[in-house]
């Protein structure tokens, strides 16, 4: 038979990242939350990839633009909570989830609505170099304003991520698969087509359902039909 698996055992005491990130996901406890799913066609923003990715331009940089476009157009998805009422922040700064050795750290692209993409790239190159060496200055890994957690390279299909506090929304990304839908103009009236889908978490003091259905509807719009903008 097959060699038995010696299994782990006992306590192992947190790190000090292990017992921040800890810390962290217990101090969202408190924050009412609501979450708002949305299936994304892939296919044009796939195709601008594969186009600049000999560039050095990565899929991380490109989904951070997106999403701060997509922000600039609503703001209150980038706003935080404060008992008087809601504080708008009129910078968009994208953290990033990097799972690291022995924990978890949040990078982030500053003004990533107003900076060229291949710039975004390259700073985020930079910045997870800089968090596997466990080299990041603080103001590089605690000036987010929203975050994306990406867990589509892992082939996950959907998941919703945890709101991190002081922040007024997460976007969960998944993978892409391929789905068979209807179209008028395919051969047999059907064509395959890749779709990703995302789960917004928001804050509910501040940001209500309409407001996370209409920032990933145009989310959704950005990559499905404006993937040119990426690149300007």
């Amino acid at each position: 038979g097959a060699e038995p698996v010696e299994m782990p055992s006992g306590l192992v005491p947190f790190t000090g990242m292990q017992r921040a990130v800890s810390n962290n996901m217990v101090a969202t406890l408190t924050t009412p939350v609501f979450r708002a799913s949305r299936d994304i066609g892939m296919d044009k923003f796939n195709a601008l990839y594969r186009s600049v990715k000999d560039k050095g331009i990565s899929v991380s940089a490109l989904l951070a633009k997106a999403v701060a476009l997509a922000i600039e157009k609503h703001p209150i998805i980038n706003s935080q909570y404060s008992d008087e009422g809601t504080v708008f922040v009129p910078d968009i700064n994208i953290a990033m989830a990097v799972a690291i050795d022995g924990g978890l750290i949040t990078p982030t692209l500053k003004y990533a609505n107003e900076r060229p993409v291949a710039e975004l790239a390259e700073n985020w190159k930079e910045l997870v170099g800089k968090a596997r060496s466990n080299s990041l200055a603080p103001d590089e890994y605690t000036s987010g304003t929203f975050t994306i957690s990406n867990m589509g390279m892992f082939g996950v299909n959907q998941f919703d991520a945890i709101l991190p506090a002081g922040q007024g929304g997460i976007l969960a990304v998944a993978g892409t698969r391929e789905v068979i839908e209807p179209d008028a103009q395919a051969v047999l009236g059907l064509r395959k087509t890749q779709k990703m889908t995302v789960t917004l978490t928001c804050d509910h003091r501040q940001i209500y359902g309409a407001d996370a259905a209409l920032w990933l509807k145009t989310l959704s719009d950005i990559m499905e039909n404006k993937v040119e903008s990426l690149l300007l």
